[in-house]
């Protein structure tokens, strides 16, 4: 097509949703010009689905990405009406703050974010076409014709490629909530042999709160202490909103058993491959048909407007069956639907054509993040949008990749599993899916990842100064408590008024902390004289001294980790010069081209004695020279 040059860039991205804007930030911060282009700019951080952030797993990326020098963590607390900390009664590992947002703050605070970014230009116009030469991307070709010359480009698309709504027995090109689909673009993207996918993915309805009867649910409070994403907060006041809690029932399910043939997912026009953890209400009635109900919550979608989203009730049904079976549930009897639910079809590619990098494998300097990659969720896709651009800025400075492994982070996790695994259907991060998962709290990511931010280029000095000032106060007071010591005499009586078996000797205020009735607050009775500690540094201090021993043994465990990914591979090897390898995996081998021993042994197709040849053969390949 024809096209004229209007300007130059170090970095464009296509897309303005959660990853494109961590990507633009992350490359804008670290000093490098660049350009964000969304469809339509009124879907900058659009929360097309849910109005919330974080949650089980999920939580976990929002506090890296913080921890990262990433925007979302940031945002939320600034937007946020609700919060809550899921998984209390379980131990810290599993952990997870969820917020509720109100949608239009968390855009507007976003986009105003974007646009007084140094180094950043944020600009409405649908990018049609890459410029490609010699196998390396060198810009973007917008549909007027308009086109920007760069040095790497990022493509953070959502669910806007070939974009396809489905309600019931109608269907029609779109992208998310009505916006503009792209199709010139994921035609485009074939021809540079890119392997495209069918992806589906799903939202409820939303509806009229005033329409509701919530004297018939189960009110949702937040928590009365409220923690905040960002580790730049200590700590957040603010009047919160209630969700709801309601259940479907027999008469739910049989209005939607009744209509299953007018479900665009039984029906045979969806093509795509749909989320297993979050499916739609038709899906869970048809693979759940022993259940008598299905739980829902009511979640109001803002402070100005009273439009409320019916979170558990995704669905492809037509409108007036989703009226019927919405009105069988209690406190919905009388609701009026604003915006009715639909599945969405979209174009994505497949992970294992990416580098852990991010970077594409055929096309140098090009980089994937979000739900383009398979992933699903706001926060999968902005922790990869935020690795991409921090990937993206250190390649055009020459330096060296930033990568996390699985023992480093969530989205280590996150990251390996989609380019070394591949996925199938879309992608979610659970906490089960992390190995090390007592080591990767939500509570402990900026020590675990602020430093390496930093050294980095994009975690700023005032977040690099605060999380040294945590770390310190955490090891000192830990060294505090470990060599102050208290007799029987001295705390029986505080003991047993706790609830605590008394002591029999003397004892350090660490071992005494490790007691589970024990917290750090309570015992300021018989320590009256300590440090003034930050709530975050206080759980540090909590958690590493109840949990010793079993961090113990999973850093053990991290240790044995490193040795198979700090056994390095050769980039473009010929793995059918590796005797005694199995077809199937030199093929695996040879295609993905494993960057460690460690990553090559999860391949899927790759076994255990293929390893073992592996390390064989790497070991005479490090004897030869001296022979």
């Amino acid at each position: 097509m024809n096209y004229f040059i209007l300007d130059e860039y170090d970095v464009i991205v296509i897309g303005a949703g959660h990853a494109g804007c961590e990507a633009g930030l992350a490359s804008a911060r670290m000093g490098h010009r660049t350009l964000m282009l969304s469809i339509n700019l009124e879907s900058v951080a659009m929360m097309a689905c849910n109005p919330s952030i974080g949650g089980t797993g999920k939580g976990h990326l929002v506090r890296e990405i913080d921890a990262l020098g990433g925007e979302m963590g940031v945002n939320i607390d600034k937007a946020f009406i609700q919060s809550k900390m899921l998984n209390t009664a379980k131990g810290p590992a599993v952990h997870s703050l969820r917020a509720q947002a109100d949608k239009a703050i968390y855009h507007e605070e976003m986009k105003q974010t974007l646009e007084r970014q140094e180094n950043l230009d944020l600009k409405q116009g649908e990018a049609v076409d890459l410029m490609v030469e010699n196998g390396q991307v060198k810009g973007v070709i917008l549909k007027t014709g308009a086109a920007y010359r760069a040095g790497a480009v990022i493509l953070a698309t959502g669910t806007f490629l070939r974009g396809k709504i489905f309600i019931g027995e109608w269907s029609y090109e779109s992208g998310p909530n009505g916006l503009s689909p792209s199709v010139e673009l994921a035609e485009n993207l074939r021809k540079y042999g890119l392997t495209m996918r069918r992806f589906k993915t799903g939202t409820p309805a939303r509806a009229l709160g005033r329409t509701l009867d919530y004297d018939k649910m189960a009110e949702q409070p937040g928590d009365e202490k409220i923690v905040p994403f960002s580790f730049m907060n200590d700590e957040l006041q603010r009047d919160q909103v209630s969700c709801w809690l309601t259940y479907t029932n027999e008469n739910t399910h049989k209005v939607i058993r009744d209509n299953f043939s007018r479900s665009a997912l039984f029906g045979g026009q969806i093509e795509g491959v749909g989320p297993r953890y979050c499916p739609s209400i038709e899906d869970k009635v048809n693979r759940f048909s022993d259940k008598e109900r299905h739980q829902l919550f009511i979640e109001p979608e803002g402070l100005s407007t009273d439009e409320v989203y019916i979170q558990g009730m995704s669905s492809s049904l037509p409108e007036d069956v989703q009226v019927a079976f919405y009105q069988t549930i209690l406190g919905l009897e009388h609701l009026k639907i604003v915006r009715p639910a639909y599945a969405i079809e979209y174009d994505s590619i497949d992970p294992l054509e990416l580098k852990m990098t991010l970077e594409h494998r055929k096309i140098e300097n090009l980089y994937c993040a979000g739900q383009f990659n398979g992933s699903s969720g706001y926060e999968e896709a902005a922790a990869q949008g935020l690795m991409a651009g921090i990937n993206a800025a250190l390649k055009l400075g020459g330096k060296e990749p930033f990568i996390l492994d699985r023992s480093e982070a969530y989205i280590g996790v996150l990251i390996d599993d989609l380019v070394t695994k591949g996925t199938n259907e879309p992608y979610r991060i659970m906490t089960s899916r992390a190995e090390y998962r007592l080591v990767l709290r939500q509570d402990n990511a900026d020590l675990r990842l602020t430093e390496k931010s930093y050294l980095a280029g994009l975690a700023s000095e005032e977040r690099y100064r605060r999380f040294l000032r945590t770390k310190e106060a955490a090891e000192k007071e830990l060294e505090r408590l470990s060599h102050t010591y208290v007799t029987p005499g001295e705390i029986n009586g505080f003991l047993e008024r706790n609830g605590s078996t008394p002591l029999q000797n003397r004892i350090s205020l660490a071992e005494l902390l490790k007691r589970p009735e024990m917290n750090y607050h309570l015992l300021e009775e018989i320590d009256p004289v300590r440090p003034e500690l930050s709530q975050h540094s206080v759980t540090q201090l909590e958690v590493r001294i109840k949990y010793q021993g079993y961090i113990t043994k999973q850093l053990q465990q991290i240790e044995r980790f490193k040795k198979l990914e700090n056994k390095k591979l050769y980039e473009n090897f010929n793995y059918d010069e590796v005797d005694g390898l199995r077809i199937e995996a030199r093929q695996k081998l040879n295609q993905l081209q494993p960057v460690s021993v460690g990553q090559a042994s999860r391949i899927s197709g790759v076994s255990p004695a293929d390893i073992n040849v592996l390390l064989i053969h790497l070991e005479k390949k490090r004897r030869r020279p001296a022979d």
